[in-house]
């Protein structure tokens, strides 16, 4: 399902600038869109959360080859 791919996608997106933050101490998502407090950045971390909530169904589903039954 396409959802799900966004919701991958975002949560990996959210893993990734957390291990940055962690290792480097870099947001990169503050510094690609004006800071941590921008609306930008608000949004995306926003977004990054549900996805991450999305996510938590995928380890739920009932799934065989990519087929739901």
């Amino acid at each position: 399902m396409i959802v799900d791919k966004i919701a991958l996608i975002l949560a990996i997106v959210g893993g990734l600038n957390w291990g940055s933050i962690g290792i480097f101490g870099f947001d990169l998502v503050a510094f690609l869109f004006g800071g941590s407090g921008s609306v930008v950045s608000r949004v995306v971390y926003t977004l990054v959360g549900l996805a991450a909530v999305w996510c938590i169904s995928l380890l739920f589903r009932d799934t065989v080859a990519g087929k739901q039954h």
